[in-house]
């Protein structure tokens, strides 16, 4: 979808000089082609629920909600969406906070977060071509129901205070326009495209710090420093290689690599997926980026909720992985 930017940020990194294969070039390529990938997702997303708010509003969408029981499709449905959304964590966040502008329920939002990172569908192949169809969809499964069990978790906690004080403002503000526009019969798009630039002015620092930080990452990370100092066979191999993953930054299809190289390194296959969705569902700048929309507390508890589902992921892939391949 967006590889005319990833080669024109090649083409820009190989114009001044510097290989993509080095580590300036390329952590400056990943900062270039993450930079502006996310700001055009943060203006086609706030303005097509922009769009959507104006012919259903925000607080249609809450009733329709709170009076209907949907006996949890909703939150199937949420993370069917993100399925067919595969971005990496950053990317992620500009639909995330599209969808809270537009009125979904915090725990919706939330499954949608987790897991448009972690179904890919370059993800999917890589698994159905080296362990089957069977582990595929247990991978499938195993990370939707994450998804779905973190938001439901969420959701119970009535978190929505937890939002950053701009965000709640911007709420209001929103479901205020979003009345006079809907009694006014017709969209105002100068309103709404003001609006999107607002959004994008508000988080524009926090979208270059994230982005900075993971370009760093992506760049400069050790080779083989995991492979190296993983304990194979341990107990705390999972856990371990959970919160190794976190500060780094990286997307499903850049990975794989790595996954298949700790594979043959023996590291346990439940050990490596554990690394691989810690590194692709959560990440330092995902948090820098999350920082404007979310206080600390609530940054904390997500991410502490989803390692602590990753783990119990990897320990459960660890036990059936002979079973299913």
């Amino acid at each position: 979808m967006f590889q005319f930017l990833e080669d024109g940020a090649a083409y820009f990194v190989r114009l001044i000089g510097l290989s993509v294969d080095s580590p300036f070039g390329a952590a400056l390529h990943f900062f270039l082609y993450d930079s502006v990938k996310i700001i055009i997702l943060l203006l086609l997303i706030t303005q097509l629920m922009g769009l959507v708010n104006h012919y259903l509003p925000t607080a249609r969408i809450r009733s329709f909600l709170s009076k209907n029981k949907l006996f949890g499709l909703d939150y199937v449905f949420a993370a069917f969406l993100g399925a067919i959304t595969p971005f990496c964590s950053c990317s992620s966040v500009p639909l995330f906070i599209g969808f809270l502008r537009g009125g979904l329920p915090l725990g919706l939002t939330f499954t949608f977060l987790i897991v448009s990172p972690l179904v890919n569908e370059i993800a999917l192949a890589y698994f159905l071509a080296a362990w089957g169809w069977k582990f595929t969809l247990f991978y499938l499964f195993a990370a939707m129901t994450l998804a779905i069990l973190a938001g439901w978790s969420i959701a119970l906690f009535r978190l929505d205070s937890w939002l950053s004080p701009w965000l709640q403002e911007a709420l209001a503000k929103t479901q205020a326009v979003q009345q006079q526009q809907f009694k006014a019969g017709k969209p105002n798009f100068l309103a709404i495209w003001q609006e999107a630039l607002g959004t994008l002015k508000k988080l524009l620092p926090y979208i270059l710090v994230g982005i900075a930080l993971g370009a760093f990452l992506h760049g400069y990370t050790p080779e083989g420093f995991l492979e190296n100092y993983l304990p194979k066979n341990s107990f705390w191999s999972v856990p371990l290689a959970t919160v190794l993953a976190i500060p780094l930054y990286n997307n499903a299809a850049g990975i794989l690599p790595l996954l298949e190289v700790l594979i043959q390194k023996g590291i346990p296959l439940g050990t490596a997926m554990a690394f691989m969705m810690a590194t692709i569902g959560l990440s330092f700048p995902e948090a820098m980026l999350l920082k404007k929309v979310m206080q600390w507390r609530l940054i904390v508890l997500f991410f502490s909720l989803v390692a602590l589902l990753i783990i119990l992921l990897g320990f459960l892939f660890n036990a059936v992985a002979p079973y299913l391949i």
